[in-house]
């Protein structure tokens, strides 16, 4: 499509950005924008203000890497969590899904993402070396790796496996209710609750 495919260009503009969205082509852009324009103006300034405050409000937590409104997320920060656990999970996203099972109590590490050679992502684009730091500095007595189990889930496993084993910290990772390929997002919670609740020592998955 021509850059001029609307005559007016805070149109195109409107459509060009919703179009940067994950999942939305630019036929649902023209969609959404020609929808906020038939709303009462408040509907779409409310919009673009709670995308603003979202930008200008969210950090990262320095402990966790989950978004949070203050350094310290609710979560690292709440004394009655057990802090002797660490749930290492893939994104945010997933954090999301753990807490929605109700099962599991304890805290959490985002990694930001998993091992991929294909798409360039390395151990040193993740926040890996941060959680072997909080291991040593914390002393936590299990390290869950909920990471999905895809290809890249499971090297990133064994690789974080590999830089924490020596140490006297307890290895374990999701038991394996969850289907080969499923990444944590998609799994149903009473799946993902029974799987955290059985989860099984890391090490078991590779010495049988």
């Amino acid at each position: 499509m021509s850059d001029n495919e609307f005559e007016s260009s805070l149109l195109e503009n409107a459509v060009n950005q919703l179009s940067r969205l994950p999942g939305i082509g630019r036929k649902t852009a023209l969609r959404l924008a020609l929808h906020l324009l038939r709303q009462q103006m408040s509907v779409g300034v409310s919009l673009g203000q709670s995308i603003i405050d979202l930008c200008n409000g969210i950090r990262y937590c320095s402990i966790c890497h989950n978004i949070s409104e203050t350094e310290i997320c609710p979560v690292c920060s709440d004394p009655v969590r057990d802090h002797t656990m660490i749930c290492v999970v893939e994104t945010v996203k997933d954090v999301m899904s753990i807490e929605r099972t109700g099962q599991y109590h304890g805290v959490y590490h985002v990694l930001g993402g998993v091992i991929s050679p294909m798409d360039g992502i390395g151990p040193d684009a993740l926040e890996i070396s941060s959680l072997i730091e909080r291991i040593d500095s914390d002393g936590p007595d299990e390290v869950i790796l909920a990471l999905g189990s895809t290809m890249e889930g499971e090297t990133t496993s064994f690789y974080i496996y590999r830089q924490i084993g020596t140490r006297k910290v307890k290895i374990t990772q999701l038991a394996r209710g969850l289907s080969v390929g499923n990444e944590l997002e998609y799994t149903d919670e009473l799946t993902l609750g029974r799987s955290i609740l059985n989860r099984t020592v890391f090490s078991d998955s590779f010495n049988r």
